[in-house]
């Protein structure tokens, strides 16, 4: 055979082969395209969900903060005037009248509302729901505890109090627009990094089977991201039944606390009038000792009960020595599993859900 007709023939199987190689790249990488797109496509809806989530679980925190916060400053003005009333009372009298309950609760209920009303302020003609969401997270935890020095934020003053505070519900500046702790975020920690996955990042240009390997990769990785985030819309979502069954609760015995607080409010206002009209104010008083003793004691019976669900922390805090481990910004340590995330504090938490339900019916029955 003549050498050209040869090569001819060479020439036309390598073409063919060629085309054969180069048929089989162009349908490796156009497999490729298709499992990189369904594996987007299961991300994205996936990451709908649970951005939605965070959104409902960062809202329900800020509510539950916000009323917290409501709460605290109201505890003051509770205490002012239930001070003011049985001053007067006492006036004179040999033996005193005094409320029974534990001066450490009564104690606490003024350290609370300290917490609380010294995050208001530092809050006032600034937007509260960022501050709302953190303090739900850690300020009712810092509320009785310490600043990072070690010392009761309840005994610091001003500034220091100020940035003790801010500090404890991972604030930072207000003149860098801090306050703002997103709710999922704070809860998730590294469990929301991990799945935040650029798809359309993977790069696999190569053509044929490395394209294919490549896609299949990216394919597990996707997986991976899902199921974690499926794990973290479960983690939010019991998040969100925790803080809606302490809010529903909170309100409900704010409610009640209000009722002896108006009381009080009413009994105030006639003695003012009892006052402007030069009436015998110490009849007055002697005829209402005991409702007002009852009003203050009921009062801070409820408020002590309101405290004790507030300071008890949605996430299991961490704690060494018997002690609240602080970071050293003075933020509370919380304890979390292998992936970053908060543990919820839920049998602690049922067990003063109800205990709070019951204690509030014994005080109603009194």
């Amino acid at each position: 055979m003549p050498l050209p007709i040869i090569l001819a023939g060479a020439a036309l199987a390598s073409a063919a082969y060629g085309a054969k190689k180069g048929y089989d790249g162009y349908q490796s990488h156009s497999e490729a395209d298709k499992i990189v797109a369904s594996a987007q496509q299961r991300y994205d809806e996936k990451r709908e969900v649970f951005d939605k989530q965070e959104t409902t679980t960062t809202a329900a925190l800020e509510a539950l903060g916000k009323k917290e916060l409501e709460i605290g400053k109201r505890l003051g003005e509770f205490k002012i005037l239930a001070d003011k009333l049985q001053q007067k009372l006492n006036a004179g009298r040999k033996n005193k009248l005094e409320v029974n309950i534990p001066k450490h609760k009564l104690q606490e209920i003024e350290e609370y509302s300290y917490t609380a009303v010294g995050v208001l302020g530092t809050l006032a003609g600034a937007s509260t729901a960022g501050a709302a969401a953190g303090f739900a997270v850690y300020g009712g935890v810092m509320a009785l505890g310490a600043a990072s020095t070690g010392t009761a934020i309840s005994s610091l003053a001003g500034a220091a109090a100020t940035k003790a505070t801010l500090a404890a519900i991972g604030g930072g500046s207000l003149a860098t627009g801090g306050m703002g702790i997103a709710g999922g975020t704070a809860i998730l920690g590294a469990a929301v990094a991990g799945p935040v996955l650029a798809i359309a990042g993977w790069a696999y240009n190569s053509h044929g089977e490395e394209a294919l390997r490549n896609a299949r990769k990216a394919d597990k990785e996707v997986n991976e991201a899902i199921e974690k985030l499926e794990q973290a819309i479960k983690h939010l979502g019991q998040t969100v039944v925790y803080v809606t069954r302490i809010k529903v609760t909170l309100a409900s015995l704010d409610d009640q606390f209000n009722l002896y607080f108006d009381q009080l409010k009413e009994i105030d206002d006639h003695l003012q009038v009892i006052k402007s009209q030069n009436l015998d104010m110490a009849q007055e008083l002697s005829r209402l000792d005991g409702e007002i003793m009852r009003a203050i004691e009921n009062g801070y019976a409820l408020a002590t009960i309101l405290v004790d669900l507030i300071t008890t922390p949605i996430f299991k805090v961490k704690v060494v020595d018997g002690a609240i481990a602080m970071d050293e910004n003075g933020v509370p340590v919380m304890e979390t599993n292998e992936e970053g995330s908060m543990l919820l504090n839920d049998g602690e938490l049922d067990n003063q859900l109800e205990k709070a339900t019951t204690s509030a019916e014994a005080v109603e029955a009194a």
